[in-house]
């Protein structure tokens, strides 16, 4: 059931995963959150993708928790795990919480609504490009719930603590240009250039930019948002150490030096 919830197709070198329940504004089920986490884990290790991209059919991109599974949940008097994991432990909590661990670029293609988790999958996306049509709203608080998934500690890096305190205490619907001003959307294009944003940015960074470089410094740019500066520079320094020994080093260097686009080695989520 949760296959025919989602589309997922490859444009340029972007896989693109399609919540296809229009209907319902794209609500995501418990099935559609686990097989979301199969088809990334699935883009993550197939060398000709460079970025996994998201986006909604429709009006909407996605309106959050399914209303009927938020009410069994609220009469459970707790929620189902979200992550979409493998029952082996090893995501943190939250909804859509390992995607910052997924090496390859996540974009969020916003061309509609993200409401709640809607807005979760928005915000744990690495880069977010809206449409003009884009809203977001946090919801929560409207549902008498808490700032959920990772909310109070993300939002606040990408928009500021007051920011972040206003979208989450007051639920308000932002629209796409005040997203974009306020550090929530990297991107606004017109809704019939969306996705065609998405594979442009993606394709430029396929010719020209090492894939292992992207995880490393993915990687990097997330564990030292908690680090404080000494480590994460002693870190940086040894991850630069093990860089240069790499073939891509010394590709990038030959690139330059003969003026010619690089070839650099695929990445499929290894070391």
């Amino acid at each position: 059931m949760a296959e025919a919830e989602l589309h997922f197709e490859t444009r340029g070198r972007v896989a693109l995963i399609t919540l296809a329940r229009p209907q319902a504004l794209n609500a995501l089920t418990y099935a559609m959150l686990a097989e979301i986490r199969r088809l990334v884990r699935q883009a993550e290790a197939d060398p000709e993708v460079t970025a996994i991209a998201f986006t909604g059919e429709g009006r909407g991109f996605c309106s959050g928790i399914d209303a009927q599974v938020l009410r069994q949940s609220a009469e459970r008097g707790g929620s189902a795990p979200v992550s979409g994991g493998d029952g082996a432990g090893r995501d943190p909590p939250g909804m859509f919480s390992y995607l910052p661990q997924v090496s390859k670029p996540v974009i969020a293609a916003v061309n509609g609504v993200a409401a709640g988790g809607g807005f979760i999958l928005a915000m744990m996306s690495d880069l977010r490009f809206g449409s003009d049509a884009a809203s977001f709203t946090t919801i929560f608080s409207k549902r008498g719930l808490i700032a959920e998934h990772g909310a109070s500690w993300l939002l606040p890096r990408l928009v500021g603590p007051a920011r972040a305190l206003d979208l989450l205490w007051s639920s308000r619907r932002i629209d796409a240009e005040e997203a974009l001003r306020i550090g929530l959307l990297d991107r606004l294009t017109p809704a019939d250039g969306l996705i065609d944003a998405v594979v442009e940015y993606a394709d430029q960074l396929a010719a020209q930019i090492s894939p292992r470089a992207i995880a490393m410094i993915k990687s990097q740019v997330y564990r030292h948002l908690s680090d404080a500066m000494l480590p994460a520079l002693e870190d940086s320094q040894r991850l630069m150490d093990e860089q240069l020994k790499h073939p891509d080093a010394t590709e990038g260097a030959m690139a330059l030096i003969e003026r010619r686009a690089p070839k650099f080695q695929p990445w499929t989520g290894g070391a």
